[in-house]
């Protein structure tokens, strides 16, 4: 199983030229990210590696985002939305298994960047998106681009587009409570569905095949997508509190499948990361978890969304038992083993960044704590855990995170 997968975060340990402005020198830039993560991350359907090496990923990204295009994160795109790192877009794209006749519905055009990588590799897609302003600016660039088999309009997602059904392939960039209806209705008998389903910081990807109009499901990876709006939102019923933020599954004794390589649900973009088993060792419970790195710089950790609203909530509580083997920093004194919490404002920008004291050297499993505070405009975080770049073992149990302060008064 790959063990990888997404969030609006900032993915520590990327490196990248951050003024690039020749067409030679953004095509090194994104042939190194392919091979860095995505190559590397386990994608081998060789098309869609091919189709992540030919697209060019800064013509859909925003001006004062475009120096991060070839960084393997997700990026504001404005109204609320972000594009999707490219290992999830990959990833997505070779679960999907995209087959040259197939007719695809991708819902969530955002940018249009996962459009133009499934364009090369079907006979047509076609893509919807609720937020006018997106969906007419993506339509611009993909027709600049001359992305002649991609077929874009403005709408709800969730009703699909029944006029062109039915679709061989459904790709759906963004995440509904449960699977809307029309959606299975408009999938071909026998056609594959990837998609993202669960509450809005627990969500699991799912790969769906219809079978005698029925869903057969797979679970692929834990994730972290941004919500179908419009109907999907309507009818949302588990919506979370952004004035009591905690973690899903901090403990880590609930995993995502029944394989013994299984990862605990509820986190996501697991790199260098192993889900041990053992009553003995474990501090807590019987599983806990062991990131393990040998090459400074490489990605090693996982990560879990959480609301947190900032007017509300000043400061918050992070505790966790810890224990290490020979941690050091990697290939700056920026990436050592840590825990490291984003902040993001309602328009899902990076605003602040807070961690506990970096893991250092070997030492027994141990109850480390601190108090971080929260910026005022904060209304989303991530929390990231893991070597960040460093290197050595670090085992981990027991994490969890609670608001630490009264709230926050009105003025």
């Amino acid at each position: 199983m790959l063990k990888n997968c997404f969030v609006f975060a900032v993915i520590c340990g990327a490196t990248a030229a951050a003024h690039a402005q020749s067409a030679a020198e953004w095509k090194k830039l994104r042939e190194a990210m392919v091979e860095s993560e995505i190559v590397a991350a386990g994608v081998k359907n060789p098309r869609v590696i091919e189709s992540m090496r030919r697209t060019p990923r800064h013509e859909f990204v925003p001006l004062i985002e475009r120096k991060h295009s070839y960084l393997d994160m997700a990026l504001p795109i404005g109204n609320e939305q972000t594009i999707s790192p490219p290992f999830i877009v990959a990833y997505m794209t070779a679960a999907l298994d995209p087959q040259p006749d197939d007719k695809v519905l991708e819902i969530g055009t955002g940018s249009g960047y996962q459009a133009a990588v499934l364009s090369p590799l079907v006979r047509e897609v076609y893509s919807i998106e609720i937020v006018a302003p997106l969906g007419r600016k993506a339509e611009r660039t993909l027709k600049k681009l001359k992305y002649h088999n991609v077929f874009t309009k403005v709408g709800d997602g969730y009703l699909g587009w029944p006029e062109a059904a039915p679709f061989d392939k459904i790709i759906v960039t963004c995440s509904p409570e449960n699977i809307p209806q029309p959606l299975v209705d408009q999938l071909a008998e026998g056609g594959l569905m990837v998609v993202p389903v669960g509450e809005r910081y627990q969500q699991n990807l799912y790969l769906v095949r219809k079978r005698d109009g029925q869903l057969e499901r797979e679970p692929l990876e834990a994730t972290f997508f941004v919500p179908m709006t419009g109907e999907a939102e309507r009818q949302r019923e588990v919506l979370p509190d952004p004035t009591k933020p905690k973690l899903f599954n901090g403990s880590f004794e609930e995993p995502l499948t029944d394989e013994p390589d299984a990862l605990p649900n509820g986190w996501h973009y697991a790199r260098q990361v192993t889900l041990v088993r053992d009553a003995k060792e474990a501090p807590e419970g019987e599983r806990f978890l062991r990131f393990k790195n040998t090459i400074p710089g490489r990605a090693c950790q996982v990560l879990q969304g959480f609301p947190v609203d900032g007017r509300k909530v000043s400061r918050l509580q992070v505790s966790l038992r810890a224990k290490g083997q020979e941690l050091r920093f990697g290939q700056s004194h920026q990436q050592w083993p840590a825990v490291v919490v984003t902040f993001y404002d309602e328009r899902r920008v990076a605003i602040a960044e807070e961690a506990l004291p970096p893991f250092t050297g070997s030492f027994a499993w141990e109850k480390r704590a601190a108090t971080l505070a929260v910026p005022l405009k904060a209304r989303d975080a991530i929390l990231r855990v893991g070597l960040l770049g460093g290197i050595g073992t670090l085992e981990i149990d027991d994490l969890a995170i609670s608001p630490n302060s009264p709230p926050r008064r009105r003025p």
